[in-house]
């Protein structure tokens, strides 16, 4: 188990140590869960699901829609996801 102590700066905001970002494989952007557990707190990544975005991408491009390349239509997912 990884224990690290930190305090809580005056907007009441902490860092996630480095230590639990590695562990958990979460980076900036990534969204988090917050639980309360008792008198705990639990953190958990969340894991997006991908199908509704290839879902959403197949049935544009079979529509004639638009003509994105798969590539570029991750790219545009990304930017409304992340702004």
């Amino acid at each position: 188990m990884i224990e690290i102590s930190m305090v809580i700066g005056p907007k009441g905001q902490v860092v996630i140590p480095q230590a639990l970002r590695r562990a958990l494989k979460i980076k900036p952007g990534s969204r988090v869960l917050f639980k309360l557990r008792s008198n705990e707190v639990v953190i958990e990544p969340v894991i997006e699901d991908v199908v509704p975005v290839f879902l959403k991408t197949a049935r544009s491009i079979r529509k004639g829609r638009t003509r994105l390349k798969p590539h570029d239509a991750y790219e545009e997912e990304l930017k409304e996801r992340l702004g």
